[in-house]
This record gives structure tokens, C-alpha cells and sequence, in this order.
């Protein structure tokens, strides 16, 4: 079955918790990652730390996660492996071809994250009408940058 896309490795880990200053303690203080940017949304209920994991086309983006209301729903601390990114270079023609084999997606289709990429994401759980989901993991696709595409498409 021939695919109109191609992933191209990993963009990102999210990891969400409580309190976003214990993560930035392990994360950024001991083991050294850069903050490169912070990103909050009322409509995710979150406010993260957006971190970089090595440099240029080959860095792995590490977002620090906690909810900007616990009580509220995505709760993003919940899981602390909270989701995982992949580079993909053709973002529309994944989404589309993956929903034709049955592969669920999470509402919102195709919007800006919080790095600036386009990116969607396919639901941790199918259901009848999409059987297919990521089988309790939350997987972002992400549609990479010229350069990405150049340097990991090889």
C-alpha cells in the first residue's frame, strides 16, 4: 500500500505535570535543555515550556507541560508521558490517506502548535466509525519545515 507521506522522525515529547517548575528543574537545570519559547492556550489549558533537545534540522523539541486549570479538560498534566510529535512531510496527505485506512483523529483537524508548525493530532482511542487510534498514546503529526524535510528525508 503506497503511502503519499512519508515520517521523518521524532519532532517532539510533551510531558505534562502539576507543576511546570519541578520539570524545569530536572529538565532544563540539571540535565541542561534551552528554553526556546513558552506557549499558553485557554483552549488547551495549557501553559508549557517549549525546550530544545541537540540543534538545527536533527533537534528533538521537549515541551514541559502543566494545565493552566487542573480541574479543566485537556488535562494535560493527567499523563505525564503526555503525547509524542512526529515529523511528517506532507501533513495534509497524511491526515487524509490515514482517515481512509480508519485512523481516528482528535477535533481541531489542522491548526498552528505551539512551535509555529502546522500539526494534528490522532486520538489515543478508535472508535466505530475510526477503528484506529494510537492505542492509548496521544501522537501529534507535524508538518516539518523545508529544512527538516532536507536534512532527515534523505
Amino acid at each position: 500500500m503506497s503511502k503519499p507521506f512519508r515520517i521523518l522522525g521524532i519532532q517532539q515529547v510533551a510531558i505534562g505535570g502539576p507543576d511546570k517548575q519541578r520539570l524545569r528543574a530536572l529538565w532544563v537545570d540539571l540535565l541542561g535543555l534551552t528554553i526556546k519559547s513558552t506557549f499558553t492556550s485557554e483552549r488547551e489549558n495549557v501553559d508549557e515550556d517549549v525546550c530544545a533537545l541537540g540543534q538545527g534540522p536533527h533537534a528533538v523539541e521537549v515541551d514541559l507541560m502543566q494545565p493552566l486549570d487542573p480541574e479543566r479538560k485537556p488535562a494535560v498534566h493527567a499523563t505525564p508521558l503526555n503525547h509524542i510529535g512526529l515529523w511528517v512531510d506532507d501533513l495534509p496527505q497524511a491526515m487524509a490517506w490515514l482517515a481512509a485506512q480508519g485512523v481516528r483523529f482528535a477535533p481541531g483537524g489542522i491548526r498552528k502548535g505551539a512551535a509555529g508548525h502546522d500539526i494534528c493530532f490522532i486520538h489515543p482511542k478508535g472508535n466505530d466509525a475510526f477503528p484506529l487510534g494510537g492505542e492509548g498514546v496521544l501522537i501529534e503529526l507535524v508538518q516539518a519545515p523545508p529544512e527538516v524535510v532536507a536534512a532527515l528525508g534523505g
